[in-house]
């Protein structure tokens, strides 16, 4: 799933390649897609690109008065496309959703593989009239945000830290990778209780947090969109590494699975050695 650091960058990108550019297609290839129906897609015609912005893991591109905003969900990805195909698009069972074409001649391509179907379209005047937007937490890249609001919003949200790290009610754009690195980074377990967090601990996670999005930030800018998933996967430490040696440590990665997802961690910097149980196997070891 795209998090905080390739939205950012896919903004930046959308932002550099399309602003000044006017939509001459707004073609849709998935009609779950789109959550909105007035104004139309066919609104977008003849507006001029202003530019683009992420909002939690929301890629948002104003054009004209509206804005257009995408979340990709666990499956999705935008493609630029220079030139774009000519073929129209049109509603199927490919992974097509969005196609937009600029006057520049290139445009971009919204896709989602699988068969989940969670990538959502929204054509809206305020980003913020969207509920999952409206709903979101500080923004951990954001310039107030400092020790002592993590410390209230952790307050705030019993549970465990992998949980709450990754509840965009509490933390806005951090998923489940970036959940993985920032704990590891801090060398906390994913499952201390998030307001139980010793003075010395919530230090560890503020840096970790700011330092682990702002490194994966300015690894992903300058990439090409077709480029940021590998970029994302060659930074992980311990995320999706499972049974690989911590860079650290050196002690294997281990991961836990929940329903259908898993995480990973590094025992020897994060848990004292103890490794969780997995719930696949048995109950998990507090």
């Amino acid at each position: 799933m795209p998090e905080l650091p390739e939205v950012e960058a896919l903004a930046r990108f959308v932002a550099e390649k399309a602003a000044g550019t006017t939509v001459e297609r707004a073609e849709l290839g998935s009609l779950s897609a789109l959550k909105t129906y007035r104004p139309p897609l066919e609104a977008l015609v003849g507006q001029v690109v202003a530019g683009a912005e992420r909002r939690g893991k929301y890629l948002c591109t104003q054009v004209g008065e509206l804005w257009l905003v995408t979340h990709l969900a666990r499956a999705g990805w935008l493609h630029w496309r220079d030139p774009v195909p000519p073929a129209r698009a049109r509603p199927g069972k490919g992974p097509l959703a969005l196609r937009v074409g600029l006057s520049s001649g290139a445009g971009f391509d919204l896709t989602e593989q699988g068969t989940e179907k969670r990538l959502a379209l929204w054509l809206v005047e305020d980003p913020a009239t969207i509920e999952g937007v409206a709903r979101l937490g500080p923004d951990p890249l954001s310039p107030g945000f400092h020790p002592p609001q993590l410390a209230a919003v952790l307050a705030g949200a019993p549970g465990q830290l992998k949980t709450v790290l990754a509840d965009q009610s509490v933390l806005a754009g951090v998923g489940n990778a970036y959940s993985d690195e920032v704990l590891w980074a801090a060398k906390l377990s994913p499952f201390k209780g998030a307001g139980k967090l010793t003075d010395a601990e919530m230090g560890r996670l503020y840096s970790a947090l700011t330092g682990t999005l702002r490194s994966a930030v300015q690894r992903s800018l300058g990439q090409a969109a077709k480029e940021l998933k590998d970029a994302k996967r060659a930074g992980m430490g311990v995320h999706g590494r499972e049974g690989q040696a911590c860079p650290v440590c050196g002690t294997a990665v281990r991961s836990v699975h929940l329903a259908n997802r898993s995480f990973q961690y590094c025992p020897g910097c994060q848990t004292g050695g103890k490794v969780l149980a997995d719930r696949r196997l048995s109950r998990l070891l507090k």
